[in-house]
C-alpha cells in the first residue's frame, strides 16, 4: 500500500532538470469564482532556489506588451498543472538576474535609434531610423 504524501508526481518534476536559462512554459491553474482554469507562462528560467527539497522554487521572467513580467512558481505545488521545457540555452552563471538591467538597456538603445532630426524650419521634422535609413518627412 503507497500513502501518497502530495497529489503531485515528485519524481516526474525531478527529472525534468529545469535549470537557470531554461525557456519554460508553466501551466497554472487558477481559482475563479469557485472554477478552475488554465493560464500558461512561457518566459526564461532567471533562477532556481532551494535545490531538490519540497520547497524548491523557480523565477521566470517574460516581456508581456513591453513590460517585464516575473513569477516566482514552486517546483511541487499541486496548482502547477504541468511544466514543458521550450528550449535549453547552456548559461554560465546560477542566476541570471544581470538580464532585467540588459533587457532595458537595450529598450533604451532602441530608443535613441528612433531619434528626431530637426531640419531648417520649426515646423517640420524628419524621423530617421538609424538601422534602417530610412527617413519620414512630417510637416
Amino acid at each position: 500500500m503507497a500513502i501518497t504524501i502530495s497529489p503531485v508526481d515528485m519524481t516526474a518534476r525531478r527529472e525534468l532538470d529545469i535549470r537557470s536559462g531554461d525557456t519554460v512554459r508553466v501551466v497554472v491553474k487558477i481559482k475563479e469564482k469557485g472554477k478552475f482554469r488554465l493560464q500558461t507562462f512561457e518566459g526564461l528560467v532567471l533562477a532556481r532556489k532551494h535545490g531538490r527539497e519540497a520547497g524548491a522554487t523557480i523565477t521566470v521572467r517574460k516581456v508581456s506588451s513591453g513590460v517585464g513580467v516575473e513569477r516566482i512558481f514552486p517546483l511541487y505545488s499541486p496548482m502547477i498543472e504541468k511544466f514543458e521545457v521550450v528550449k535549453r540555452a547552456r548559461v554560465r552563471r546560477a542566476k541570471l538576474y544581470f538580464i532585467r538591467e540588459k533587457v532595458a538597456r537595450e529598450a533604451r538603445r532602441q530608443l535613441r535609434r528612433a531619434r528626431v532630426v530637426r531640419t531648417g524650419s520649426a515646423e517640420s521634422t524628419e524621423t530617421v531610423d538609424a538601422e534602417s535609413g530610412t527617413a519620414e518627412k512630417s510637416e
